[in-house]
């Protein structure tokens, strides 16, 4: 029973000390009394945004170069966006923007809008897929012939372009390159280990 007791009190303040600097952090910037007015979804939303994310929110930010926003083709992306799911909508948002939720207001946004641009340096657009620049809350879209194809190439730069940078791609490429000089080193031991086993008889 005493070790129940122990373990217990163990992971219920297992978290004290980075919960205090949790806290700490945030009295920096609102008054810790504050804090209990509101619930813990109320605060959540307020720092991260609302897990639901309202394409009239998103429409309402938008602007558009390159193109009329009464063009077929920006009408088939609000169609496409519009039948996605929430989750979709999520990876949407991390595609183009680096993160997953809307702000919860246009005011929170502080005069950031969401810019779709089309070109036509695609050629033939058909057979390229959309661009994002996350640090401009920027997608860049070839002139898609119809909606089924805007939606399938839509589709897989959410779910399959999901790095923000090139981090990974160059630290997957120096472990690589680690490799094969390790492997070289190694083969290079070796043949001198042959030749001086060649010399000494």
């Amino acid at each position: 029973m005493e070790y129940v007791k122990l373990a217990l009190n163990f992971r219920l303040h297992e978290f004290d000390e980075q919960v205090k600097a949790v806290r700490d952090g945030m009295s920096k910037v609102v008054p810790v009394p504050l804090l209990s007015l509101f619930s813990a979804y109320e605060l959540e939303t307020m720092v991260c945004g609302s897990p639901d994310i309202p394409l009239t929110l998103l429409k309402s930010v938008a602007t558009y170069k390159g193109i009329d926003s009464t063009a077929p083709l920006i009408q088939w992306f609000w169609e496409v966006m519009e039948e996605f799911t929430n989750q979709e909508r999520s990876l949407f948002l991390r595609f183009v923007w680096g993160r997953t939720r809307l702000p919860r207001t246009i005011a929170d946004f502080r005069g950031r809008d969401f810019v779709i641009q089309v070109l036509d340096k695609y050629n033939p657009p058909d057979h390229f897929l959309p661009e994002s620049y996350t640090c401009f809350f920027l997608l860049k879209m070839p002139r898609y012939s119809c909606k089924p194809v805007l939606q399938e190439k839509l589709k897989y730069a959410i779910h399959f372009c999901k790095s923000i940078d090139t981090d990974e791609y160059a630290r997957v490429a120096m472990a690589g390159d680690l490799a094969v000089s390790s492997s070289s080193d190694a083969e290079s031991d070796q043949d001198m280990d042959s030749i001086a086993d060649h010399e000494a008889v």
